[in-house]
């Protein structure tokens, strides 16, 4: 049976407690993160795309390395896009700043909308941890 660890850095123990869900569960060598959404530790809504994106990152970051990993540890990502005519060119630059370029599968799925209105988008990825 594979070893399932809950990861659940500090700063985001409210999402936890609040909203009912780990940030990511590591089974094995594998770290599955949960959607991450442009929220501030304070479960504030970042305002404006471009910081929500970044924020969006800086989330999927800080689960990651609570979990033993890097942006270069991701082996799958899925991104949640609400108005994605509106926002991908601004997205595709926050992604291509933050995040190692061509080093994983990528998928872009445009969406109605996402668990709060004010959310633009989730990302939500799969990580291997290195040995």
């Amino acid at each position: 049976m594979v070893e399932r660890v809950p990861v659940v850095p500090s700063s985001m123990q409210r999402v936890v407690d609040e909203k009912g869900y780990l940030p990511a569960l590591r089974a094995g060598d594998f770290v599955f993160c949960a959607g991450q959404v442009g929220r501030a530790a304070d479960m504030s809504i970042v305002t404006g795309a471009e910081a929500q994106f970044e924020q969006c990152f800086e989330n999927l970051r800080t689960v990651l390395a609570a979990a033993g990993c890097t942006f270069a540890d991701i082996v799958d990502m899925t991104t949640y896009h609400v108005d994605i005519e509106r926002h991908l060119p601004a997205f595709v630059a926050v992604k291509n700043r933050m995040l190692p370029r061509g080093a994983f599968p990528w998928t872009a799925i445009g969406v109605a909308a996402l668990a709060d209105p004010a959310f633009l988008l989730e990302v939500k990825a799969i990580a291997c941890r290195s040995r």
